[in-house]
């Protein structure tokens, strides 16, 4: 007996090998961006390698949605929301929205990141990150981190460009306070 395979099932089969030839290449070479917004997200390195797998699944089951374009931005939001499902999952204890009616940005100084980046303790900063609001942090990483223009931030967070350029001025004021209350102070 000769079992024939039809046209239809064959060309289904080369159209998931082109979908995941077309994912490899578009998708997959920012896994390290996905992991590290993660990583700054959760706090965590297994729970960002948590999400990144959950956001990575979803990448593909969702890929023929992508149409081109800025794979790493659209790889980013779906981590982003992945990370965010994951949140109420996991910790919804720790899910607040900001009130910004009452932050105020008073300084017009260098950002404190960029400085520390280049030149001071990378451990100091990560701590300070970490004790950002969610909200801050994810602005401030993607920005300073990941290098995201801050309309690409917009798009992937969803939120007005004026909101981005509010949230990572107030992220780096507060950035600014947390770095001067953990430096060491000269004797």
């Amino acid at each position: 007996m000769v079992v024939r395979v039809s046209a239809a099932v064959q060309d289904g089969a080369v159209q998931e090998r082109n979908k995941l030839e077309r994912f490899e290449e578009s998708i997959v070479p920012h896994l390290a961006a996905a992991y590290n917004f993660a990583r700054w997200l959760t706090k965590d390195d297994r729970d960002a390698e948590d999400v990144v797998q959950e956001a990575y699944l979803r990448a593909f089951r969702f890929f023929g949605g992508f149409h081109g374009g800025d794979g790493r931005a659209w790889l980013l939001t779906i981590v982003r929301n992945t990370f965010y499902t994951w949140l109420q999952q996991n910790r919804s204890h720790e899910f607040a929205p900001l009130d910004d009616e009452t932050q105020q940005v008073e300084s017009d100084e260098p950002s404190p990141e960029a400085s520390l980046i280049s030149s001071a303790d990378s451990k100091l900063l990560a701590r300070a990150l970490e004790e950002l609001p969610m909200e801050f942090r994810e602005a401030i990483v993607l920005r300073e981190l990941e290098g995201l223009s801050y309309k690409e931030i917009a798009d992937l967070i969803d939120i007005p460009l004026g909101t981005v350029m509010s949230r990572l001025a107030r992220a780096r004021k507060r950035l600014q306070q947390i770095i001067g209350g953990l430096m060491p102070r000269e004797a």
